[in-house]
Order: C-alpha cells, then sequence, then structure tokens
C-alpha cells in the first residue's frame, strides 16, 4: 500500500495530472467524486490554515480505485488518498525523500503523503481528521 501511495503520487507529479477536476471550492471538488469511487475523503477548506485545496483526482491504491485530493502548503503538494479498507498501517512512513502518514475511520483507509516535513504533515492529517469528525456529528 505505501509503494503504491508513493508511485501515485509521484505519477501525479511528474505528468501532467495534477489534478481531474481542478478547484479551491469544496462545493465542486466533493460531487465531482460521486459515482467514480466507492468512497470519497471529506473535503475541507483548510486555506485558514495554510493549505490550500487545489481539486481531486482518481487515482488507484491497493488494488481499488482512489479518491487523490490535492492541496498545497507553499511549493509542496500534498496527495491525500482515501480508499474502502479497514486496514492501513497506522504508522508514519518515509520513503524516497516523501513523508507519509496513514490512518483508518470507518471502513476507510487514509493516506496524505507529500515533501513536507514530517510535522507539517502530521499536522495536516490532524486537521483532516478533526474537520471531518465535525462534519460527521
Amino acid at each position: 500500500m505505501v509503494q503504491d501511495v508513493i508511485a501515485a503520487h509521484l505519477r501525479a507529479l511528474v505528468g501532467d495530472r495534477i489534478t481531474d477536476v481542478s478547484s479551491s471550492d469544496s462545493h465542486t471538488v466533493k460531487p465531482w467524486f460521486n459515482g467514480r469511487v466507492e468512497v470519497a475523503p471529506p473535503v475541507t477548506d483548510l486555506t485558514a490554515e495554510g493549505y490550500p485545496l487545489v481539486g481531486g483526482r482518481l487515482d488507484f491504491v491497493d488494488g481499488r480505485r482512489a479518491a487523490a485530493l490535492v492541496y498545497r502548503r507553499r511549493q509542496h503538494v500534498i496527495s491525500l488518498f482515501a480508499w474502502p479498507s479497514a486496514d492501513a498501517p497506522a504508522d508514519p512512513a518515509e520513503a524516497l525523500g516523501y513523508n507519509l502518514v496513514n490512518w483508518s475511520e470507518g471502513g476507510v483507509a487514509y493516506a496524505a503523503i507529500s515533501d513536507l516535513n514530517r510535522d507539517e504533515l502530521a499536522h495536516f492529517a490532524e486537521l483532516v481528521r478533526a474537520r471531518a469528525a465535525g462534519e460527521q456529528r
């Protein structure tokens, strides 16, 4: 799974397809995933926290179609993947100069990857999780 996430992120960076839908508006990005993936991640506006939304794309992780949200932090690209699975490893990882934060919630596996430093990426993941928990209430 870690290799799939890294490969998907790198394909987006080296290709000309960082997003399939380009928008900073969560009300544009979230519905774009309807019918394209089994589960969509929470699409949250984190601009005020320094992580503006760029858009989203379809990808494949762990043999499944996955939603990928794209955020930025200064000049760094963050891909946030979500796919149906209950067993994402909870340990942060690092490979090829990229940091990866994984978690599972409600039958959905999440992975955030970027060349951001580990602390900033972990902070991003915490913001996403907190906003998602707030939306489910």
